[in-house]
């Protein structure tokens, strides 16, 4: 890994920074220079590329440039803690400004001040409480929101947000409506071949999503998606995705709600797994003890509810899994990026997706227009692809244990689309392809059985063929209710079994 030299002046105590980091901080320090003392400037670099180290050299050189000081915001107490330490690492006299602290009699012992936003929020608006001569205000995990309440007591000052993600959490109040330029750093793929960043391998399975709820806030609601990820299907989907890509790995699952959650914990805890599960009512000591339980375990799985997106580093994570769905692109890349960090000589890690995240926002390490994004974020809202788009470009394809089954038989595929095609060119109704489709999925059971009843066995082998091949249909004729669906499913069930009479 190509590391700066002393003579770039970048050595500070033990830490040093990279190239690509120098160069941002170069970057940003230019428009420093460049624009009035109360600009907003926002800078984007991928989760795992050293946020915090560059914006902790960038406060010791503007405490050492400028004759004023600096107040970095987190939106967590554990990013509170995490950045206190690495300013010190930097030489950064600094302070925490936490709920214990009411007022600031030693202000002029610091340099620095590292808040909460709502700590720091209250304390402001006591008149009592005043931070003096601060020149500089850092915004860490700048995407969120509640920022914006503190933007007005620092107007005087220049404000430097910085995130992974330049997309507002709240669809209504954009960043570009806050922050006047965005400064892009290397993108993931760019760090991955620079050796900073691990490879995803990238594994997906496709789920009907087309139950769940959208909230105000524009992501699926937690209520929609509990019923679907609890439910038994998914929950053997889940175990089956980890035990075919993931077992004995490492592994931290996402998911979309508590009950959710729990009940992957208890799937794999009757499946003989070593698991553990952590939501945001869990006591401080609980929190410390589990983190330190999955950092100290081999083949730990810890199931998790948002807590662990942000402000939490374990780089022995061999596994991510997404067992759930997001419309949120900020929350996309922080899940994945929690597998991300280089650890030994491992350089890739592995991402299964159970939520079809990858076909909407695409791979993980694909280039992304941030500048486009950050100055038009409705247009790249509105254009996300929707759920059903998803599902129409699902293809079904068959267990080999199922396939085994049917070894007798020539051919076991049915192009639904291509059969529409020729039954409409043809003149004839639509409702032929459903009859052609029976009609082959009978011949496949009669060729691989020996009584009727071995037959009957066999399509209970088939249903989730059969709901593909509907579903298929479905699309083609325009008509994908849910109630017409499943009288289809029904029908189609009937009339296969009905086809064996006499055949034996």
């Amino acid at each position: 890994m190509p590391m700066t030299t002393e003579t770039l002046n970048t050595k500070v105590s033990d830490k040093q920074l990279y190239d690509y980091q120098l160069k941002d901080l170069n970057r940003i320090f230019d428009v420093m220079a460049e624009e009035p003392d109360d600009f907003n400037l926002l800078y984007q670099l991928p989760t795992g590329g050293g946020k915090t180290v560059i914006f902790s050299e960038i406060v010791r050189r503007y405490i050492k440039d400028h004759n004023k000081k600096v107040v970095i915001l987190t939106h967590r107490i554990e990013l509170c803690k995490q950045t206190s330490n690495v300013l010190t690492g930097f030489k950064v006299n600094n302070k925490v400004i936490n709920s214990k602290v009411k007022q600031l009699p030693d202000q002029d012992e610091y340099q620095c001040f590292v808040a909460m936003v709502e700590t720091l929020n209250n304390r402001l608006s006591d008149n009592d409480f005043e931070l003096k001569n601060i020149g500089l205000v850092i915004i860490d995990e700048a995407h969120y929101n509640s920022f914006r309440k503190l933007f007005k007591f620092f107007e005087s000052c220049f404000i430097l947000g910085v995130t992974a993600t330049p997309l507002s959490s709240n669809i209504k109040l954009p960043m570009k409506d806050n922050y006047k330029k965005l400064i892009v750093g290397d993108d993931i793929a760019t760090l991955i071949k620079n050796g900073f960043l691990a490879k995803a391998d990238l594994y997906h399975y496709d789920v009907g999503l087309t139950s769940l709820k959208i909230g105000i806030n524009g992501d699926y609601t937690v209520k929609s998606s509990e019923a679907l990820y609890t439910n038994m299907l998914m929950q053997s989907k889940l175990l089956t995705a980890y035990e075919e890509l993931a077992k004995g790995k490492k592994t931290l699952i996402f998911n979309n709600g508590i009950y959710t959650s729990k009940e992957v914990y208890y799937t794999f805890k009757k499946a003989g797994y070593e698991i553990k599960h952590l939501d945001n009512t869990a006591s401080k000591e609980e929190r410390k003890d589990t983190l330190k339980w999955f950092k100290n375990t081999p083949d730990a799985i810890l199931t998790s509810v948002s807590i662990l997106t942000t402000g939490f580093d374990e780089p022995s994570v061999e596994a991510i899994v997404l067992n759930r769905a997001t419309r949120s692109l900020t929350l996309y890349f922080q899940m994945i990026g929690r597998g991300s960090r280089t650890y030994k000589d491992r350089r890739t890690f592995q991402v299964i997706d159970l939520g079809n995240n990858i076909a909407r926002f695409g791979p993980w390490d694909q280039p992304v227009n941030w500048q486009h994004i950050f100055k038009y974020p409705d247009m790249y809202l509105e254009n996300i692809v929707d759920d059903e788009s998803i599902e129409r470009e699902f293809v079904y394809h068959m267990p080999e244990e199922i396939k085994a089954k049917f070894s007798k038989s020539e051919s076991i595929d049915f192009d639904i689309k291509a059969e529409y095609k020729d039954v409409i060119n043809s003149g004839k109704k639509s409702f032929t392809v459903i009859e052609r489709s029976i009609a082959q999925h009978s011949q496949m059971c009669i060729e691989n059985s020996e009584d009727v009843y071995d037959a009957r066995d066999l399509v209970k082998l088939l249903q989730d063929d059969i709901a593909y091949r509907i579903k298929q249909y479905s699309y083609c004729i325009m008509n994908s209710t849910d109630n017409y669906k499943d009288w289809l499913f029904e029908e189609y069930n009937r009339k296969l079994r009905i086809s064996f009479n006499g055949k034996f």
